[in-house]
């Protein structure tokens, strides 16, 4: 067998859901063990360094803000990614990955948003503008919001996932929006320092610990993602065994 062949009967393998909640009891505890070891490399990191010569110490705000902001984006894209296994591939995880995420992602938005207003205001001296950037990042919050309230709204899963998925697509050209904003119009923000093609401009001492702590965000909410995955997996399994015990009680009322 190739191992293309056998990459694909690996992931199709994770469509059962029973698989895959083997796999998550699995690996869980592994990520969560990562990301705490991350967490702790990266935030003794950020309190070790010195301060920003312009910023002082709330340049430590950005080993929080940064993540949370790069996180924010990168759970929408799984979704988008989700809501594409949903309509084309019908993937039977794909549905419930991305109502997992959705909750999630808006969590990394909000402290994104809360964040960066705490840095916002002794930088610009305020808390908050209306600039391409935070706008269209706050447009991402109120659409993991909708999407939230769009799956608890709606009773039929098979209904309710291919909505929320179309809605998703739609809604992914906000991504792009967000991340060239501060290229494309002009913003209080200021413009990548670190994923730029002509390499990162910020000083080494705070790369790293920023880099450090990116990753442990990236675990953190791998391990919920997975987590929440699995709650869902045993939510949808109870609702079912209620709808059938119902229906068997009603057919019991029924019998003559």
């Amino acid at each position: 067998m190739s191992e293309n062949s056998l990459a694909i009967r690996k992931f199709s393998d994770l469509a059962n859901p029973t698989r895959f909640l083997a796999l998550a009891d699995r690996i869980l505890p592994w990520l969560a063990a990562l990301a705490a070891l991350f967490f702790a490399a990266g935030l003794w990191l950020s309190f070790t360094t010195e301060g920003d010569y312009q910023q002082g110490e709330t340049v430590r705000i950005m080993y929080v803000h940064v993540p949370s902001a790069w996180l924010s984006m990168m759970c929408y894209t799984v979704m988008a990614i989700s809501a594409l296994g949903t309509l084309v591939w019908r993937h039977p995880l794909a549905d419930v990955s991305a109502k997992s995420a959705a909750p999630i992602g808006a969590s990394f938005t909000f402290l994104a948003l809360v964040t960066g207003s705490f840095w916002g205001k002794p930088m610009w001296g305020t808390w908050w503008v209306w600039d391409a950037r935070l706008t269209s990042v706050f447009v991402l919050f109120l659409m993991y919001l909708g999407l939230i309230a769009l799956n608890r709204a709606m009773e039929d899963p098979a209904r309710s996932a291919r909505v929320s998925a179309v809605l998703i697509l739609v809604g992914f050209v906000n991504i792009p929006i967000i991340k060239f904003s501060v290229e494309w119009w002009n913003t209080l923000h200021q413009p990548a320092s670190v994923m730029r093609l002509d390499g990162p401009t910020i000083d080494p001492e705070f790369l790293r610990p920023l880099l450090v702590m990116a990753v442990a965000f990236t675990l953190l909410f791998f391990t919920l993602h997975i987590a929440a995955m699995r709650n869902e997996i045993w939510r949808r399994r109870v609702t079912s065994l209620r709808r059938q015990a119902a229906r068997h009680a009603g057919r019991e009322t029924l019998a003559p």
